[in-house]
C-alpha cells in the first residue's frame, strides 16, 4: 500500500518525531515538515534534529496552518482531546468552512486532525493514524464517518482488542487507519488486532494492496452506515442470537443522572452537614457514588444505612432558601468560584438543580461485567454515576415493572445491550443514555401468561436469597426457551 514516490511527508503532530525517525532511517532522501505547539518539545525536537536538512519544524497549530499543501504522505498520532478540553468551536468552524461539512460540536479534536489530513493528501498519497477507536461507535462519530466515506479514501480500519491497553496508565483504545487518495479500491477492510504478534497481519495486508486478505472484513463504501456503530463491521454480534427484539424505548426513557457541575461542593453527609448548619430539608437525598449501591434494589433501610454510615448521600436544594446558614453556605462557594464553572455559570441560580425525578430504575454508566440495573424502591436521586430509566405512561398497566426489571438482571439482557456499548481498554464499558435508548431488548410482552407468572415467581424469589445468581440463571433459561433463534 506504500507510496513508490514518496517526497514529501507531513508529522501534524511532532512531539520528538519518533516517526519521522523511523522514516529517515529507511529513506534519507524523503523531506518532512512537522508541526509542534508547546515550546519546550519544539526546542527539544529542534535540538534531536539540528543536523537534518530534511526536517522542516514549525512552531504552529497545525489545525490553522498548512491548507494550501499537499503531501505524499501524512503520519499522526493526534492530542487525545475531548471537545472540553480545547476551543472545539473555533477549530470545528475551521473544518466546516474549509471541507465543506457540518460536524458535532463534542467531536474529539484527533478526528479534526485526521479530516484535514486527509484533504491535504497529494493523488496517490497515503495517510496513516493512530488514534482511539472511540469515534467509531459514538454519537458524534457518524458525521465525521459520513465524511470520512465521502473521501473515498478510507482503505484499513485495524481495532485493538479492547482488552488490552495500547497506551499505558490509560483506558484509551486504539485503532490505526489508513487512507489512501487513489482509485485501486473503493473497499476497506477491518481488523481485529488481539495480540501483539497480530500486528504482522497488518504488514500482510498492507503488502497485499488493494487485494482483501482472508483474515479482515471488506465493505464497499456504500455498503457503510456512518450512522451506525461501526463495531457491527467488525465484531459479532450476540442480537443476531435471538427473535422477536424490540427497542429498549418501547418500554422506557434513558436519561443521565444530575449533574451538579461541582459535586464537592454539592453533595453533603451528614456530618458536613452539621458543620455548615445546613437542615436537611435544604438537602435532596441523593446517591452520589455507585460504590455505596450493593445488590440490585435499594430501599429506605438501605439509604438509612449509608446515611448512619456518613456516606454522602445529599445533595444540596436551596433554591429557595433564605435560610442564613444556607445562604452563607452560597456565599462560600461564589468566593471559591463554584458559579463560574461550566455548568454552574449556565443555571439561574447558578445553585439551582437540574429538573430530574427520582426514577424507578438506575443503570450504571461504566462496567467491566455487564450492566449493572438497581430497583430504586427509596425513590431517592441520583448523580451521573448512575443514568435514569423512567418507564413509558401506559406500557406498565400489560407489564408489571417487576417482570422487566427481572428480565433487565439477565445475562440475555445485558448480551443484547453490549452491542450498543462504547468499549475501552481493560474490557471497560461505556453507555451513553442514547446507547441505550438505541438498543434492543426482547418484546417480554410477548411471552405467554404461564412463562410471566413463572419469572415473576423467581423474582420474587430472588428478592428474599441469599444466591440470587441462580434464580436469574433460570430467568435466563426461560427467555431463550422462547426468544433463541434456535427454538
Amino acid at each position: 500500500m506504500g507510496n513508490p514516490d514518496l517526497h514529501d511527508v507531513l508529522e501534524p503532530a511532532f512531539g520528538l518525531g519518533i516517526f519521522s525517525r523511523m522514516l529517515l532511517a529507511k529513506s534519507s532522501n524523503v523531506a518532512i515538515k512537522g508541526f509542534e505547539i508547546d515550546n519546550r518539545i519544539f526546542g527539544n525536537a529542534q535540538n534531536e534534529f539540528s543536523s537534518c536538512p530534511n526536517i522542516n519544524l514549525q512552531l504552529q497549530d497545525y489545525m490553522y496552518n498548512d491548507w494550501e499543501n499537499k503531501y505524499d504522505g501524512i503520519i499522526c498520532n493526534p492530542p487525545y482531546f475531548k471537545f472540553h478540553d480545547y476551543d472545539n468551536k473555533k477549530i470545528i468552524t475551521e473544518i466546516e468552512d474549509r471541507l465543506s461539512c457540518k460536524l458535532n460540536g463534542f467531536t474529539n479534536l484527533y478526528t479534526l486532525f485526521l479530516l484535514k489530513s486527509i484533504y491535504q493528501l497529494k493523488p496517490n498519497g497515503r495517510c496513516a493514524y493512530i488514534i482511539p477507536s472511540e469515534f467509531l461507535n459514538s454519537d458524534y462519530g457518524k458525521l465525521v464517518k459520513a465524511h470520512l466515506l465521502k473521501t473515498r479514501t478510507l482503505r484499513y480500519i485495524f481495532v485493538f482488542d479492547f482488552e488490552e491497553n495500547v497506551f499505558n496508565d490509560s483506558t484509551t483504545t486504539a485503532c490505526i487507519i489508513l487512507c489512501a487518495n487513489d482509485t485501486a479500491t473503493d473497499k476497506l477492510q477491518f481488523t481485529n488486532i488481539h495480540f501483539p504478534n497480530d500486528l504482522n497481519l497488518c504488514k500482510d495486508m498492507i503488502a497485499n494492496y488493494p487485494k482483501v486478505s482472508n483474515y479482515a472484513k471488506a465493505y464497499e463504501a456504500g455498503e457503510i452506515n456512518p450512522l451506525e456503530k461501526w463495531k457491527i463491521y467488525y465484531q459479532s454480534h450476540s442480537k443476531n442470537n435471538f427473535k422477536n427484539l424490540i427497542p429498549f424505548s418501547t418500554y422506557v426513557k434513558v436519561m443521565r443522572g444530575i449533574a451538579t457541575g461541582a459535586n464537592d461542593f454539592f453533595t453533603f453527609n451528614i456530618s458536613k452537614a452539621k458543620k455548615y448548619g445546613i437542615d436537611e430539608k435544604y438537602l435532596l437525598p441523593c446517591v452520589c457514588r455507585s460504590a455505596d449501591i450493593k445488590g440490585h434494589t435499594f430501599t429506605m433501610p438501605d439509604f438509612e444505612c449509608l446515611k448512619n454510615a456518613d456516606k454522602k448521600i445529599f445533595i444540596l436544594n436551596a433554591k429557595d432558601a433564605r435560610d442564613s446558614n444556607v445562604t452563607e453556605y452560597i456565599k462560600k462557594g461564589e468566593n471559591e468560584g463554584i458559579n463560574k464553572k461550566h455548568l454552574t455559570a449556565s443555571r439561574k441560580p447558578w445553585y439551582a438543580l437540574e429538573k430530574r425525578p427520582p426514577s424507578p430504575i438506575w443503570v450504571s454508566v461504566f462496567n467491566r461485567n455487564g450492566l449493572r440495573f438497581i430497583r430504586n424502591v427509596a425513590e431517592v436521586s441520583n448523580l451521573t454515576t448512575f443514568h435514569c430509566i423512567y418507564l413509558r405512561n401506559g406500557i406498565f398497566s400489560d407489564i408489571p415493572i417487576d417482570l422487566f426489571f427481572a428480565y433487565l438482571l439477565t445475562d440475555t439482557a445485558k448480551q443484547i445491550f453490549e452491542n450498543n456499548a462504547r468499549e475501552y481498554g481493560n474490557g471497560l464499558q461505556k453507555f451513553e443514555p442514547n446507547d441505550l435508548n438505541h438498543g434492543m431488548v426482547l418484546d417480554i410482552a410477548s411471552l405467554p401468561d404461564s412463562a410471566k407468572k413463572q419469572i415473576l415467581a423467581l423474582y420474587l424469589a430472588c428478592k428474599q436469597s441469599c444466591d440470587s445468581n441462580i434464580i436469574i440463571k433460570r430467568i435466563d433459561d426461560i427467555l431463550l426457551e422462547y426468544f433463541s433463534c434456535g427454538n
